[in-house]
């Protein structure tokens, strides 16, 4: 990992860590938008010290900038405001009110509930982080109440498939064409792992257990960690095992990173087509959806 912080408003990273399910990926920061050079260095020096030491992965901190800081950011230069150090509960009650009000881009509709939650605890984290850091750049008196955005909306339980969805599913499996999704919908549902850990599984993830019938081992990107080799039924393995078959041919045209991915594909089109790559979250989570 580089030392120097890059120069200029645009940053290419790549993503170098092998145990991220984004390893080789390239992501661009921009920072152009923010007209107060004073906002500007405090957010960079957040970014690019947070990724230096590890406390966030460049994925989280990619999502930050340009979600969560943007809004912030839209709120700022409404208000004209060029420093964070003279921010008071007024700007942070302004800030709520403005996330009350924001219509979403993608959607065009009023930003939900948990967005806006989380745009200002993100900001929240920046307040934090140069309380520590850099403190003579955020106001010296507590600014924030303790009690935004809490208690509303919350979940007081786990939502569980009811059993005759369940059913529904594994009948629909049985015509599922798409062999990803469906040999996919089965390891999920055999090992309980998030779709991002699945995409990333290796081919040799399956393992004799040392009395009788199969493991599985995989990363945990979330938690960065290996997950503890875990039984497994017979059809989690047929599944893997299935797609272990169906991708064998195209691993010779494969980067050298998504060789012994299982999840591997022809990309039928888009920018990346005709070229054999890893299948990505937003095509399996739209099949997914329509599933």
């Amino acid at each position: 990992m580089a030392s120097k912080r890059p120069d200029g408003d645009v940053w290419n990273i790549v993503d170098n860590d092998e145990m991220s399910q984004h390893y080789g990926k390239n992501f661009k920061f921009d920072f152009s938008h923010i007209s107060s050079e004073e906002i500007k260095e405090l957010f960079k020096d957040y970014v690019w010290q947070n990724y230096r030491v590890g406390n966030k992965t460049l994925s989280s901190l990619y999502s930050e900038v340009n979600s969560y800081f943007y809004r912030f950011i839209q709120f700022a230069e409404s208000r004209n405001i060029i420093s964070l150090k003279g921010l008071t509960n007024v700007d942070v009650e302004n800030y709520i009110s403005y996330l009350h009000t924001t219509i979403s881009e993608k959607t065009g509709k009023p930003m939900s509930y948990n967005n806006q939650r989380n745009c200002l605890d993100r900001f929240k984290t920046v307040i934090r982080w140069c309380q520590l850091h850099r403190p003579d750049d955020v106001p010296i008196t507590e600014i924030f109440t303790g009690n935004e955005y809490t208690g509303v909306n919350r979940k007081l339980k786990i939502d569980f498939i009811p059993d005759d969805v369940v059913a529904q599913i594994n009948e629909a499996l049985k015509t599922e064409e798409n062999p990803y999704l469906k040999y996919g919908i089965i390891i999920l549902q055999s090992t309980g792992m998030r779709i991002g850990d699945l995409l990333k599984l290796r081919i040799d993830c399956i393992k004799p257990h040392l009395i009788s019938g199969y493991t599985i081992e995989w990363v945990q990107h979330k938690g960065r960690k290996n997950k503890a080799p875990m039984p497994v039924r017979s059809e989690c393995v047929a599944a893997i095992e299935k797609l272990v078959e169906i991708t064998k041919d195209l691993r010779d045209e494969a980067d050298e990173k998504d060789k012994n991915t299982l999840m591997i594909r022809r990309v039928p089109v888009g920018k990346g087509a005709g070229k054999v790559m890893n299948l990505n979250s937003v095509s399996f989570n739209n099949w997914f959806k329509k599933f």
